[in-house]
């Protein structure tokens, strides 16, 4: 493409750089100038919470890229502390505020690109300016922590969110030798996932002697004498600490699109359609300041996520510069390390789900639970997954995916994420052929097997139930364990007749009642169901088996 446009770009980082470099392979001939108000155009956000843990000691290896390798090997040019203030889109002309001199000045475009990020939210609570406060958004917020503890020689933290950030910065400061606190509005860390996918971080996180605060919000903050910072809770509780990391979320940085009038949609992001235009068809915008169609719900939403934002910037160069490429919406796919486990999703959650079915959308799915290794168990050092698949009882079609364990998580997730974007079912991950192994899998994957178990939901061979229905049926329990692990625990009201003994004492067991099966995992409890269908009795296997449930309750 040789059409000589003139392309400007506010905001660097992941979306408007990696807008500026595809842009600069379709056209030689485009004049591409990016405006970025901070001090660096392309930076690794997400390596932040390891550099203030010293996993990356060096701040340089943080720089994705430098105007000065922007502009030699893509002649393009880098204008860093340059604030764009205003845009007129009568005269396709933006106003930048030079912020080292102060000088303001114009510039012309044939086309605008808004990359402007997202701005960490501070509420309005007393003493939230205090110093030993942080964010974490920027390089320059991770070297004011970093210097904070050094000279302040910290020994205590709270954290004030437990999402991805939170969690992240949480591990890296008790790698730092930091007490550290998480305050939680929510009943669970990690809010975006189900709660019972979350009970092994939560086990996790208070086993490196994290202290979790849930279900609690911050009241606000007070300096004590020795300069130590006093959070205080809305439930009356008191942490006293020596730094606090406010994780809260993020909300998208619109300003100067609502000054330009361009519509901004119900939840608060910058309104694009699928090539990434505004409401504007000379101006686009990516990354976390829009609000994009959810891949599955085709809902709008907002998910600052990096790699989202990276391909939204492909999409608008291909767009700006004449090619038909279109976004396909986000699904989500996110992977976060809590100490020693991995948790990765993709998709939606039930709760997501729920809340759509609330708002009216005919959703009808079914889930499924699954434990098992992430490569064969005879081969040394293999280590569970805990794995939810959520699908749709029309069709199969896979809806999303939960994991959290040691090794072999991110992998599965991965393939389950790429299989939604094919709009595959359960049916296609029976099928999927995958690597095998003794050291990296099985013959039968996990996420083979999660399709198998799916599978047999909706051909009707094995009906699942699940553990929040347990203390409201009226189904008798069977336990097909063995008789001494049946001793070391089970569930209240269960009897045991072990799988190897089910045939027979079928006389024992109702015909004319349902039926729940468990065992440890569910795939003895699978075979027991099996068996009992076959012979006339109204079988259900409960999914995720004990193990799930002793997450859940605590038992």
């Amino acid at each position: 493409m040789t059409e000589k446009k003139r392309i400007l770009i506010v905001g660097g980082v992941a979306g408007g750089a990696s807008c500026a470099a595809r842009a600069r392979r379709l056209s030689e001939e485009a004049e591409i100038i990016v405006f970025e108000r901070g001090p660096y155009v392309s930076f690794a956000n997400c390596g932040l919470p390891y550099y203030v843990g010293d996993v990356i000691t060096e701040e340089k290896d943080l720089l994705v890229a430098t105007p000065g390798l922007f502009k030699k090997r893509f002649n393009i040019d880098i204008r860093v502390e340059s604030d764009v203030i205003a845009i007129d889109r009568d005269k396709n002309e933006i106003e930048v505020k030079d912020i080292k001199t102060g000088q303001v000045y114009l510039e012309r475009y044939d086309a605008l690109l808004l990359s402007p990020g997202a701005s960490p939210i501070r509420p309005p609570l007393s003493g939230i300016d205090l110093l030993g406060i942080h964010p974490l958004r920027t390089i320059l917020d991770s070297r004011q922590i970093r210097e904070w503890i050094s000279e302040r020689n910290a020994t205590s933290a709270v954290v004030v969110g437990g999402g991805f950030i939170g969690l992240e910065m949480t591990e890296n400061l008790v790698k730092r030798g930091l007490s550290v606190t998480i305050i939680e509005m929510q009943s669970q860390v990690m809010p975006s996932l189900d709660p019972e996918m979350v009970a092994p971080i939560h086990n996790n996180l208070t086993a490196h002697g994290v202290s979790l605060c849930l279900l609690d919000g911050v009241l606000g903050f007070e300096e004590n004498d020795d300069g130590t910072i006093s959070v205080n809770t809305k439930s009356g509780k008191k942490y006293i600490t020596d730094i606090v990391i406010l994780a809260i979320g993020v909300r998208p940085e619109v300003g100067l699109a609502r000054a330009a009038g361009l519509k901004i949609g119900e939840l608060g992001g910058i309104r694009v359609n699928d090539q990434m235009r505004t409401s504007d068809e000379r101006i686009w915008a990516v990354g976390d300041a829009c609000e994009v169609k959810d891949f599955i719900t085709k809902k709008w939403s907002l998910v600052p996520l990096a790699g989202s934002a990276n391909r939204q910037g492909r999409i608008a160069a291909d767009t700006i510069l004449g090619r038909d490429l279109r976004f396909r919406g986000v699904q989500g796919t996110a992977v976060c390390s809590v100490f020693d486990l991995t948790v990765a999703s993709t998709g939606v959650s039930e709760k997501t789900l729920n809340r759509a079915i609330d708002s009216g959308q005919d959703i009808n799915y079914e889930k499924i639970y699954l434990h098992p290794g992430h490569h064969v168990g005879y081969y040394p050092g293999a280590k569970p997954i805990s794995l939810k698949l959520i699908f749709s009882t029309e069709d199969g079609r896979i809806l999303g995916a939960q994991a959290v364990g040691e090794q072999g998580v991110e992998k599965r997730i991965d393939i389950i994420s790429m299989a939604i974007q094919q709009n595959s079912t359960v049916f296609d991950l029976e099928e999927a052929e995958l690597c095998y192994a003794p050291k990296f899998g099985a013959a039968k994957d996990p996420v083979n097997i999660a399709g198998m178990i799916a599978a047999n939901v909706l051909r009707g061979d094995a009906p699942v139930v699940h553990w929040e229905n347990i203390d409201r049926t009226n189904a008798m329990i069977v336990d097909v364990q063995n008789v001494s692990e049946f001793k070391q625990g089970h569930m209240k009201g269960a009897i045991n007749i072990p799988l190897t003994e089910l045939r027979e004492r079928m006389g024992e067991l109702p015909s004319d009642r349902e039926i729940w099966i468990y065992c440890a995992v569910g795939q003895r409890s699978y075979y027991a169901t099996r068996t009992l269908r076959q012979n006339g009795f109204n079988a259900k296997n409960l999914s995720g088996g004990f193990k799930l449930y002793k997450m859940m309750f605590d038992v």
